[in-house]
């Protein structure tokens, strides 16, 4: 029987696709080499037909392949225990699983600073795995993500709308801007599931209202959101928060912290992963339904490349369907790209409607 969030979960399901596609991450993505630590974190919310069939693919391609399970912590950006933090300090490659993911601790930057080359993907099942990696055509996903991320570097005024109601100025000054979701070619660089470009443009320069109308997790509470969560920020941090019940649980999990870094915006994020058609619950799924933009609030990692900080924890939201102007000229209108360089990118695809 199928579960109510589309996730069979038969072993067999999807087994053969599987497959492929964990010996595209782990080969294609990741790029392991014979002989190389590969470490895979997963916690016990985890889907393990997602561990076992990418350490499998490691293990057939030469790298000694660890698997480290470990409970489920309350929520995400805590440090795991000691055992597995001092494991992907040694690791050449670092997978993660994990639901409640290590992203910003210590463990994770004492793992970049030793120079492992690491991939976020928590919560990812079955099916995610499938049509995020194994069916999309990733060469030319990245060639879309770099014009994207030419686009946005060469422009200096980003205002982004959408029909949920947000209404965001901003000014990038220079700032550069990173495909987060490229190949792990670099040691000591962490990466993200293709298709998304991410940056923060300069902090105090950031205004207006912001409308989460599509996922916003942590915290464990939320994801798929039922209503729009809605921020007023000044200079780059949030003012106000509202909303119904769910922009409440959201300001008291924020507030929980008493540290005043997890009202900063730490980054904005074009999601443009195909396989991604629409909000499922899982951050980095939502993270890249085709022609949405994410934001982070929370610590702001090095990779970003603005002011760089260090908060209590880290919070993603999804805005969907929006309108995204650079210096006067559209980017997107409503979640379809017009710019006639990115609609070339997503003919070479095979997008539908393109």
């Amino acid at each position: 029987m199928e579960l109510a969030t589309g996730t069979e979960p038969r072993p067999e399901y999807l087994a053969f696709e599987l497959a492929g596609a964990a010996r595209k991450l782990v080969e294609g993505v990741m790029l392991v080499r014979p002989g190389e630590n590969v470490v895979i974190t997963a916690d016990t919310a985890a889907d393990w037909r997602v561990v076992e069939a990418t350490a499998q693919a490691a293990h057939a391609a030469g790298a000694i392949a660890t698997v480290l399970l470990y409970e489920t912590r309350p929520t995400a950006v805590v440090e795991p225990p000691a055992p597995v933090a001092a494991a992907v300090a040694r690791s050449n490659v670092w997978i993660e699983f994990a639901y409640a993911y290590v992203l910003h601790t210590p463990a994770f930057r004492a793992a970049m600073t030793a120079g492992s080359r690491y991939i976020c993907l928590t919560g990812m099942d079955v099916p995610m795995m499938v049509n995020t990696i194994g069916r999309v055509d990733y060469p030319r996903l990245i060639a879309l993500g770099e014009t994207l991320r030419g686009l946005v570097e060469a422009a200096d005024e980003v205002r982004v709308s959408s029909p949920g109601g947000t209404d965001l100025l901003a000014y990038n000054r220079g700032r550069k801007v990173r495909q987060s979701g490229k190949l792990a070619d670099t040691r000591g660089e962490p990466i993200m599931l293709g298709g998304q470009v991410s940056w923060c443009p300069m902090e105090e320069t950031i205004q207006g209202r912001l409308v989460f109308d599509g996922a916003l997790w942590p915290p464990m509470e939320l994801g798929l959101l039922r209503e729009p969560v809605t921020l007023t920020l000044e200079k780059g941090a949030i003012v106000a928060i509202d909303g119904g019940s769910e922009a409440r649980t959201f300001e008291r999990w924020l507030r929980s912290f008493r540290d005043e870094k997890m009202l900063w915006l730490a980054h904005y994020s074009l999601g443009f992963n195909p396989g991604v058609t629409r909000p499922t619950g899982r951050i980095v799924e939502d993270e890249r339904v085709f022609g949405c933009i994410e934001f982070g609030f929370g610590s702001q990692g090095a990779q970003i490349r603005g002011k760089t900080w260090s908060a209590a924890s880290h919070t993603d939201g999804v805005v969907l369907a929006p309108s995204i102007y650079l210096d006067g000229v559209p980017l997107e209108v409503e979640g379809a790209y017009v710019h006639p360089q990115v609609v070339a990118a997503c003919r070479a695809l095979a997008l539908p409607g393109y």
